[in-house]
């Protein structure tokens, strides 16, 4: 399978990734100290249905919430409850929107309050980990290429990649083919296609602050570093054009 949209499907995937992307804007203005990850999950689930669309996580594959909220050393998956944001938590935001059948898949990683050096610094790696990744979301190259740059930049800047969990294709569904890893595998044993037009990809850098060994806890979602270092995580929504890629998950404030 290509993944390849047609014309009237990637409009409809950009409407979307619009919701998509103004959600986790307003997401990032609720991340305050003392916020509860359950009144930010609720409040962006309201956004997203005052904008005509569905929370696409809420009851994917069981998940009980609207947003994934992760905190400090949660990777993905974190469970929106009653837990109260403290200074300087590292808050990373994974959400997507249903419109009209289709998906808008985004993620962003904030700070409550004042952060340290160390977790803004790990947030603005893990973010031009996407770009440096973006550069090769191009007709001709491979899904690897996109691979092959998210890890470079991560390891240079003295990071770890996730490794259990990639990005992947978005449409009608939350996860389609191709499956798009942060990292190289040697050898080589999966598939590696090559990037046509039309093909609507979410890529997602997980990047860890330590080692990239992870742990899933016994809610059988959250993910936590296995070292109990910081982790951040940054996506976006990308169209395959026959020019440069194009972001879905856009809007005139989106982080």
């Amino acid at each position: 399978m290509t993944n390849q949209k047609n014309p009237r499907e990637i409009d409809l995937m950009r409407a979307a990734g619009k919701i998509a992307a103004a959600a986790r804007v307003e997401a990032g203005k609720l991340i305050t100290v003392g916020a509860t990850t359950q009144s930010i999950d609720q409040k962006v689930h309201d956004f997203i249905v005052s904008q005509g669309a569905i929370p696409a996580f809420l009851g994917y594959n069981g998940y009980p919430a609207s947003v994934c909220i992760s905190i400090n050393e949660e990777v993905i998956h974190g469970i929106p409850s009653m837990r109260r944001l403290k200074e300087g938590d590292v808050v990373s935001i994974d959400v997507g929107a249903m419109k009209d059948g289709y998906i808008g898949d985004c993620a962003a990683t904030f700070i409550a309050g004042t952060g340290s050096a160390d977790s803004e610094r790990l947030i603005k790696i893990t973010t031009e980990c996407f770009y440096e990744g973006l550069r090769f979301a191009r007709v001709g190259h491979r899904v690897s290429d996109i691979s092959r740059a998210i890890q470079r930049h991560a390891e240079n800047n003295g990071y770890s990649v996730v490794r259990e969990y990639v990005g992947h294709g978005v449409g009608s569904k939350i996860h389609e083919p191709p499956e798009v890893p942060n990292f190289v595998e040697r050898p080589r044993h999966k598939a590696d296609p090559r990037l046509l037009p039309g093909m609507t990809l979410a890529i997602e850098p997980m990047i860890n602050f330590g080692k990239a060994n992870i742990i899933v806890l016994d809610d059988k979602w959250t993910v936590v570093t296995a070292d109990g270092q910081i982790s951040a995580h940054y996506e976006n929504t990308v169209l395959i054009t026959q020019g440069d890629p194009e972001i879905l998950t856009i809007c005139e404030d989106a982080t």
